[in-house]
């Protein structure tokens, strides 16, 4: 064993770094029990699934300013903008490859028992375990970069595939480890604390598999039609995750390792995006006064009100429709999650309030001298992330934790559970699949509605489920929830506002905005942009990624352009000539590899490249994105 255990390629930095372990300690470390004599599968399994946690580290840098910031459930001026740093990129790719090691070594050592004899009743079990767990991570991996190598970690340099070939081998993988999972076996209650997420029930796994090869085969929906409709309907008709009991998740626990919580750096300020803010504000037709206590209401403001209009000091060369406004005060009616999520300005009363309390914010003009001093508190506003200019270094307002609202304590503290995979991410695709004609033991409308429902189940939000489901009213991107509710919006609505100068009021028409990225912009209210609204807002905070591979896949929901007071060296195609349209290419598409895979392979290092079929670019899109 220790001869295979030493030919296995530790990819740290570039995915060619074959690391000699004179002794089996040095690959299968664990305070607890692992030494030399004792090799056990399920330690290596236990390790990858902990280090995939993320520690503080790599969090930050992975979750929070790539993935957040990309799915715009952030508002953070990095890839959004074209902006990513090697440094970062290194750091993740890095983590990532040392967790597929440890899942990659898990199926060999179970290879080398097996030949040998020397197994338990579950020792197969564990390698279809440690398969399926490999899909996750692979998948991670190739939605971040894009080409990876499928044969890693076999004592060989390794080739790079194409996006295609990673995708097909996962679904392949997927149902062959499911297959072969013996739901009759069990383990004993000392290994089975080895297993963070399902404690080593081979019931939940076999779903997480089959709920991974519906998200993997609706990945390319828009590329490969047919293969993702036969890998889909076998999938789902198999068994899937309909629970929050069969949710892939891992309890956090505060420190600094890699249990620690993935949004748990008190110095960033996660922000409520203007994305999110846009499908929040009016989705379900809920009132704040339904949802707060009296003590709120006097903070909230009619539902025909947009707020104070400051031209001069608020960006408008964005495509967000509530660009150029302050909102002082609460929106009439938002979805309910948007109070449990983030937390509104000032509440200190609030115990998940997180943020700065001195909510007296300035506005300056032009000398840099007091213009207004604005009372942020009890206030419901999100800015649109880019370059504000001028009007920026002369607002106080909208780039404060004081002032926006944020991500409430409860994600912060490193006592959350974090979620893999939810029931209602089940329920979303089985809706997506049953609207393209796809067999899935279920109409679209009731997966829809489960979807929701599982959603508000989570947030403690069920009392409101049947009143938001009837809902016909349109949110700031113009799409409603009720699923029989398919009536386009008017192309604007009047609303009221007060000149922030002159404090005279005012009406404007607001457009509902184009999203140009689906179906040129004609359509906001059909089923399909209703099931990517809904699932966005519900794989909020936990599932950034899977809402950035969304939007990749098709362009919905609708994502406001960043500002462009000022070019963006980084995002040239983006300017004041055209930042009313939405184009693929004004949005954020792959991390490029590190400098230390173009460093150390050069030779994969270009396959990487043949296979990516464009530049190693933020902006140059994977196989299964979508393209204009």
């Amino acid at each position: 064993m220790k001869t295979l255990l030493n030919k296995i390629g530790l990819l740290i930095g570039g995915l060619v770094v074959l690391v000699a372990c004179a002794d089996f300690d040095e690959l299968n470390q664990d305070p607890r029990a692992a030494n030399s004599d004792q090799v056990q599968v399920e330690y290596f399994i236990n390790n990858s699934i902990i280090g995939a946690q993320q520690d503080p580290h790599v969090a930050e840098r992975a979750f929070v300013l790539y993935w957040k910031a990309a799915s715009r459930q952030d508002r953070t001026n990095a890839l959004p903008i074209g902006s990513y740093n090697d440094g970062w990129s290194a750091d993740y790719f890095r983590y990532v490859s040392e967790w597929l090691n440890h899942a990659n070594t898990a199926i060999q050592v179970a290879q080398e028992k097996m030949e040998t004899g020397n197994i338990t009743p579950y020792t197969d079990n564990l390698m279809q375990v440690a398969r399926i767990w490999r899909v996750y991570l692979m998948s991670e991996m190739t939605d971040n970069f894009g080409p990876i190598p499928i044969d890693a970690f076999q004592g060989t340099n390794p080739d790079f595939a194409s996006v295609q070939e990673v995708y097909y081998y996962m679904l392949s993988e997927l149902d062959a480890a499911q297959e072969a999972l013996d739901l009759e076996v069990s383990v004993p209650a000392n290994t089975q604390g080895l297993d963070p997420a399902y404690g080593f029930d081979f019931g939940k796994w076999k779903k997480y598999a089959n709920s991974m090869r519906m998200r993997l085969a609706m990945r390319l929906s828009e590329v490969d039609p047919d293969k993702a409709r036969e890998e889909f309907e076998d999938a789902v008709a198999i068994g899937y995750i309909e629970t929050m009991d069969d949710a892939f998740a891992v309890q956090e626990q505060p420190g600094w390792d890699p249990l620690s919580g993935v949004m748990s750096r008190s110095w960033n300020a996660q922000f409520l995006s203007a994305t999110l803010n846009n499908l929040y504000i009016g989705l379900g037709g809920i009132s704040t006064e339904e949802q707060l206590p009296a003590s709120y209401h006097q903070y909230v403001k009619p539902e025909d009100y947009i707020g104070v209009r400051y031209l001069e000091h608020f960006t408008t060369t964005t495509n967000d429709p509530s660009a150029g406004y302050w909102m002082d005060g609460l929106q009439a009616e938002i979805d309910p999650r948007a109070y449990e999520a983030f937390a509104i300005p000032g509440d200190v009363s609030n115990p998940q309030f997180f943020g700065g309390t001195a909510t007296k914010r300035r506005l300056l003009n032009d000398n840099s001298e007091l213009l207004d001093s604005i009372q942020a508190a009890f206030t419901w506003n999100a800015s649109a992330l880019g370059s504000w200019g001028d009007k920026g270094a002369k607002n106080e307002l909208y780039a404060s934790s004081s002032s926006i609202p944020i991500m409430v304590r409860e994600f912060r503290t490193s006592e959350s559970t974090r979620i893999f995979f939810g029931p209602w991410e089940s329920y979303f695709l089985i809706a997506e699949a049953a609207i393209r004609g796809w067999a899935t033991g279920m109409d679209a409308a009731t997966a829809y509605e489960n979807g929701v429902s599982a959603s508000f189940d989570y947030w403690g939000l069920s009392n409101f489920t049947g009143t938001y489901l009837a809902s016909e009213e349109y949110n700031r991107t113009g799409t409603s929830v009720s699923w029989n509710h398919t009536e386009e919006p008017p192309q604007t609505h009047t609303m009221n506002y007060v000149d922030g100068y002159t404090g005279q009021a005012g009406t404007v028409e607001i457009p509902y905005p184009d999203n140009m990225l689906y179906l040129n912009g004609t359509v906001k209210n059909d089923h399909l942009t209703k099931i990517i609204t809904q699932k966005f807002i519900a794989q909020f905070p936990w599932l950034p990624l899977e809402a950035w591979s969304d939007h990749r896949r098709l362009g919905l929901p609708f994502f406001e352009n960043p500002a462009v007071e000022e070019p963006l060296p980084a995002l040239p195609a983006l300017n004041k000539n055209n930042f009313m349209d939405s184009r693929v290419e004004f949005f954020p598409q792959r991390l490029p590899y590190p400098s230390s895979v173009r460093n150390s392979d050069a030779e994969g290092y270009q396959q990487a490249l043949n296979h990516l079929g464009g530049p190693d670019a933020v902006f140059t899109p994977l196989w299964w994105a979508k393209q204009q």
